[in-house]
């Protein structure tokens, strides 16, 4: 039986339309490739392109777009409100159908050092491909982001995983691992404080005290005059959308401040959604398998 895996490389740019159609162009040229979602945010400067294949082919579109990108993006002259360290910032795989978490991460190893050794740019391995606990979570090797990855890359723990121990003049340095699916999540709140967008995203943040598998930083959203909690949540299982998003109108209450929306960026799974939907409808004994008709046949034919 085939497998199939899906990755969703993140690129330092946001606001160029040819290159966000470039992306998609070079997907559409690696054989056996399926594009599902293709997306850019202006603020956060920042796209993302998720496709679906196999093996060897998400191993090929990984390295055609790393390559494109470290051709079309210059690191000296990025500015967004997301954290970044590289014009290929990060590759997660996420394993699909007919294959493991740790087949995947054998996969991360072979991307990773195909693009240190045929581009020159630093890679490290993060979340299931991390060769240590340090380097699981992703925010520990971003921190300091391109401008202080120079000197970072230098110091002994921060040797990078493949690749050279400096960072490549334009293209920074990259991100490989396998991992669960997540969600990329963000609220928009009606205020142009940034200081209450912070102090938000620390109270549901693990790093700080808050939700297990929650990641967050509050991002000033400028061509809209307000501000965002923009999040991860790594595990939609354990900490669900609607628990996180009512405590952030909570959270955001104290200071006076309301809701004004909330967005998902990239792909989403359907139960994340569906699990929303159980909890707000307050629907009993509902089985998303069998009662949802795309999941259903999803379920019976995929």
């Amino acid at each position: 039986m085939s497998q199939l895996i899906q990755t969703i490389p993140n690129f330092s740019e946001g606001k160029n339309p040819a290159f966000i159609e470039g992306l998609e162009k070079i997907a559409k040229e690696v054989p056996e490739i399926m594009i599902l979602d293709v997306s850019s945010d202006v603020n956060h400067h920042r796209s993302s392109i998720a496709v679906l294949g196999g093996a060897k082919a998400i191993q090929e579109v990984c390295f055609q777009l790393v390559k494109y990108a470290s051709q079309n993006i210059d690191m000296n002259q990025h500015q967004g409100e997301h954290p970044r360290m590289g014009a290929t910032d990060v590759i997660p795989l996420i394993p699909v159908k007919n294959i493991s978490l740790d087949e995947c991460v054998v996969i991360s190893q072979k991307i990773a050092n195909r693009i240190s050794e045929e581009l020159g740019i630093p890679t490290y391995l993060y979340e299931a491909s991390a060769k240590c606990q340090e380097r699981r979570n992703l925010s520990n090797i971003r921190k300091g982001e391109f401008e202080g990855m120079q000197k970072k890359i230098q110091e002994e723990k921060w040797h990078p995983d493949f690749g050279p121990v400096k960072i490549h003049p334009t293209a920074g340095v990259t991100a490989v691992g396998a991992r669960k699916p997540l969600v990329a999540f963000n609220v928009n709140l009606a205020t142009d404080n940034l200081d209450i967008a912070k102090k938000i995203a620390k109270a549901i943040r693990s790093s700080s005290g808050g939700f297990r598998y929650c990641k967050a930083i509050g991002v000033n959203l400028p061509d809209k005059g307000i501000v965002q909690v923009s999040m991860d949540l790594v595990d939609y299982t354990q900490t669900p959308i609607h628990r996180v998003f009512e405590t952030i109108k909570m959270e955001a209450s104290r200071y006076g401040v309301q809701v004004l929306g909330s967005e998902v960026y990239g792909m989403i799974p359907a139960q994340a959604l569906m699990d929303v939907a159980e909890h707000y409808l307050q629907l009993e004994g509902f089985e998303s398998a069998q009662q949802v008709t795309e999941q259903r046949l999803i379920e019976e034919f995929l």
